[in-house]
């Protein structure tokens, strides 16, 4: 198996490098230098590991998204010839850490995973979005939203399923956009793969920071909307503000403070969010 071969075998099981060295026991430093072709003779263990995790009826095999793993032999076949001669022709020029240099609006999804794994970015409608880091601040308003959540759904038995950055979305189920909501609540299981969720997710959120406020507030909205998202948070940690777009109600914006109790429509409002909480415990971290 070649390095063309396997970086096809790569996105056709959407695989980031992270599971493949997890998969074939490869460091993760090395199986990203053979991947990205930086090392240009690596040791013959290293090729046959990668090839025992990447090769049909490989060990990967099992990580694939459920959807492809319903198809039949023929069907997955084309599927990794497609993505090979994609990346036969795929062959764009790279900047100085390995970045695909294209115009705003042309990158893809194959771009996307092959993007340079120390660099944390969104694609949207083809554009690449660089994502810094989460402050302390924002780690706790989504880690406390997200379990108040899930504690929610397994009081209820219920069959939703909440999910925390940095979790895939495939929004629009295409090749130009990958997003990774802060939190999200997904009620349909064909939408769930081990790797990625494909689809608009029920519930979203995102907590916002000074990078992200225009992406979140203007582009994400409309892509939400447009995706099919039943309902959209917008927290904002700088004005104690929270936004909410009930799309499945059209009833938005809905304007909220942290001085409030904040429905979740999807629930008719059965699980609040009491944001005099958050308030305290934030006041708390630094006092």
């Amino acid at each position: 198996m070649d390095l063309q071969e396997m970086r096809a075998r790569k996105i056709a099981l959407g695989l980031t490098n992270e599971m493949i060295a997890e998969i074939s026991g490869v460091p993760l430093g090395t199986v990203q230098k053979v991947i990205g072709g930086t090392t240009k003779a690596p040791r013959r263990e290293t090729v046959l590991a990668l090839e025992k995790t990447l090769k049909e009826g490989g060990l990967a095999e099992q990580y694939a998204p459920l959807t492809m793993r319903t198809e039949t032999d023929d069907m997955r076949v084309r599927e990794t010839q497609a993505a090979y001669n994609a990346f036969a022709e795929y062959e764009p020029e790279k900047d100085e850490k390995g970045r695909p240099i294209k115009n705003q609006g042309d990158y893809t999804l194959v771009d996307y995973l092959n993007w340079p794994e120390d660099e944390r970015v969104e694609l949207i409608n083809g554009c690449i979005y660089n994502m810094a880091a989460p402050s302390y601040v924002h780690q706790e308003i989504a880690g406390r939203i997200y379990r108040e959540i899930g504690s929610y759904i397994d009081s209820k038995g219920g069959d939703c399923n909440p999910g925390i950055a940095p979790l895939d979305v495939q929004l629009d189920r295409d090749e130009k956009t990958m997003v990774q909501p802060d939190v999200i609540i997904n009620c349909k299981k064909e939408d769930r793969t081990p790797i990625r969720i494909i689809g608009a997710p029920d519930f979203v959120l995102e907590v916002l920071s000074d990078s992200s406020r225009s992406k979140d507030m203007i582009i994400k909205t409309e892509k939400y909307m447009s995706a099919g998202c039943r309902e959209y948070w917008i927290v904002d940690p700088a004005n104690e503000t929270v936004i909410v777009y009930d799309f499945e109600n059209d009833r938005y914006p809905l304007n909220y403070t942290f001085d409030d109790k904040v429905p979740v429509n999807i629930y008719d409002g059965d699980l609040e969010i009491d944001f005099r909480i958050i308030k305290e415990k934030i006041k708390n971290l630094f006092e």
